[in-house]
């Protein structure tokens, strides 16, 4: 275990002093340690995941505990990983511990003793520690302050509970691919492998426990996908039929792009800016005996990938800042900086009016995101209805939303916020 400890502190350190991607700095770990167990991989997922899920709490306790400076900054992050096992993990604390202190000394003999009084101090004083870290917003929350102040700025008493369920461990959610069996009888499926759920959604059940896809019945057939509740709110508000010409911008990975076509017989064309994304949109829909045109091109300019045929129906799921799917990615909260949302709103904005163009009148576009910033969302559409005058925004019907439009994340779902909008028809305007 002190190697997998140790191999989870170099990804953290990776993360947070040189901001990258958790599930590259992840993979590619793992690809290196072919000898590895499962269990061995799941603990490092757990612990790297887990560390970042609490950074800002974790951090608040290490500054008490510090009298000066460590010697070596490899070692902070060896020390945050530890922190999170004692506080959150099911390893006995003396073998935490131990770890910890091999571990240490192997970066730097001089401080195996030096971890060891600062982890033994925690134990000593965890609740005492934990309250005073609590003082802080950041402390409390685990998240930045800039953050903290954005939602409670838009969202008030509120914000305290999407804090906290982005810190919680997210759902696994199914979605049953009707063209192949009823939700009802999947269910039946999954009892006869003592596997339980109950049903969200008309195609979404939650699984009372994870399990890997590969156990799943009937995946590889097809049967299910997985897909987080909210997001299967797409393709249900965008109204597709049978025979309509549909476009997903910003396609990959393929979910949404997949439930479109199983809930009707369209011609969908898929497209990405990204090649090697899209090949898994390709790659997903096989699985599902599913077709669609892929496209390489980027949402924001129609002109160097468009044919002139306009779409009834175009789902734009634009980039964003991910803010509602934190507890799924945590190393979003500490990589993005405030300044991001204004530059992803403006980046939403011009997708937005590039995709307009490619609408035919009469038809409806569907603009999603997986944000819970207003920033994104309100206020992109705001803006877009004020600019063009053969648009208008049609109500959504969102079960446990409390803004139009915007799912908080929950027990349930994601955080997401879908506007459904009208080409009115020139004779209507």
């Amino acid at each position: 275990m002190q190697f997998v400890q140790q191999a989870a502190s170099q990804i953290v350190q990776q993360v947070l002093a040189n901001g990258r991607n958790l599930n590259q700095a992840l993979d590619e770990s793992l690809r290196s340690k072919t000898g590895w167990m499962p269990a061995q991989r799941a603990a490092l997922q757990d612990l790297s995941y887990g560390t970042l899920r609490f950074y800002g709490q974790l951090q608040a306790v290490l500054d008490t505990l510090l009298h000066k400076p460590l010697p070596d900054e490899r070692v902070r992050f060896l020390l945050l990983v530890a922190l999170y096992q004692l506080q959150y993990g099911k390893s006995a604390q003396h073998a935490v511990v131990d770890q910890a202190v091999r571990a240490a000394h192997t970066l730097n003999p001089r401080v195996g003793g030096l971890v060891n009084a600062i982890l033994r101090n925690f134990l000593r004083n965890q609740a005492i520690l934990l309250e005073q870290a609590a003082q802080r917003p950041e402390g409390k929350y685990s998240y930045p302050q800039w953050w903290i102040d954005e939602l409670q700025a838009q969202y008030g008493e509120r914000s305290s509970a999407i804090l906290e369920a982005g810190n919680r461990h997210p759902p696994m959610t199914l979605r049953v691919n009707q063209r192949r069996i009823s939700t009802a009888d999947y269910l039946a499926l999954l009892a006869q492998q003592d596997m339980f759920a109950q049903v969200i959604e008309p195609d979404a059940l939650q699984l009372d426990k994870p399990v890997p896809v590969d156990r799943l019945p009937g995946f590889f057939a097809g049967m299910v996908s997985v897909q987080d509740a909210g997001a299967q709110y797409a393709a249900r508000l965008l109204d597709v039929q049978d025979g309509m010409r549909v476009l997903d911008a910003c396609a990959a990975p393929g979910g949404k792009t997949a439930h479109i076509l199983e809930q009707a017989a369209v011609e969908m064309v898929a497209l990405d800016r990204d090649e090697k994304r899209l090949q898994r949109v390709t790659e997903n829909l096989q699985r599902l005996e599913l077709s669609a045109h892929p496209v390489v091109g980027d949402a924001a300019d129609p002109d160097a990938w468009w044919d002139g045929k306009a779409f009834q129906r175009i789902l734009a799921d634009v980039p964003c800042s991910a803010s509602g799917v934190v507890r799924r990615h945590p190393d979003i909260k500490w990589l993005r900086r405030r300044a991001d949302i204004a530059g992803f709103a403006t980046q939403q904005f011009g997708i937005l009016c590039a995709l307009w163009r490619v609408l035919e009148q009469g038809g409806k576009l569907l603009y999603a995101t997986c944000s819970v910033f207003q920033q994104e969302n309100e206020q992109v559409i705001t803006a877009f209805l004020e600019q063009q005058p053969d648009a208008r925004q049609l109500p959504v019907v969102l079960a446990g939303s409390c803004d139009e439009g915007q799912l908080l994340p929950n027990d349930q779902h994601d955080g997401f916020f879908y506007a459904l909008l009208h080409k009115q028809m020139t004779e209507d305007r």
